[in-house]
């Protein structure tokens, strides 16, 4: 089996990794919530971060739910996935210096490692749409976090949950041309 096979394997027994997506949705719709609350920025930053705490388990469940394969112990880059999100966590002294140094950016600084690390799952998955989202939707957020200006900061979680709705939709076209072209 070629290493396109593999990879388109993994893009259609996983879905396209949607069910982690539509986690993120949850994820992001929550954190909007929070931003939308009359609270001091340092809380809502801590909420932000506990929010995330539900990722792996309701990832899990909504993979279950739309019947994606996320590990795939025959597939030679079956673990591969854990580890390309396992280097997010890399990030995250980005983010916790942000929640120091500048609590209003903080939102900003989470969106954009979250978009970013969507990037290799273009080559993962076989499928464009990460490509061509991921560096997209970081400028898109960067500019909504320019336009925030620490003000209106909601915007912020908001925009990323419509971007990956949009994402999800886009990979969900590229999971079914996949079916449609017969790779199983």
């Amino acid at each position: 089996m070629d290493i396109i096979n593999i990879r388109n394997d993994l893009s259609v027994k996983g879905k396209n990794g949607i069910g982690f997506l539509l986690s993120g949705v949850v994820i992001w719709s929550i954190i909007t919530i929070i931003f939308l609350q009359p609270m001091e920025i340092q809380q809502k930053n801590i909420f932000m971060l506990f929010t995330t705490g539900i990722m792996f388990p309701l990832s899990i469940a909504i993979s279950a739910l739309i019947k994606a394969d996320w590990k795939l112990p025959n597939n030679p880059l079956g673990n591969l996935g854990t580890y390309l999100n396992l280097a997010q966590l890399s990030y995250f002294p980005i983010l916790f210096f942000a929640i120091i140094k500048s609590p209003h950016d903080a939102v900003l600084f989470f969106a954009i490692i979250t978009v970013a690390h969507f990037f290799p799952y273009g080559w993962f998955y076989n499928a464009k749409p990460f490509y061509v989202l991921a560096p997209i939707n970081s400028v898109a957020i960067m500019f909504l976090g320019l336009y925030s200006n620490g003000e209106n900061l909601w915007i912020i979680p908001l925009s990323m949950t419509i971007l990956l709705l949009l994402l999800i939709a886009l990979l969900h076209l590229d999971y079914k041309r996949k079916i449609t072209n017969g790779i199983q």
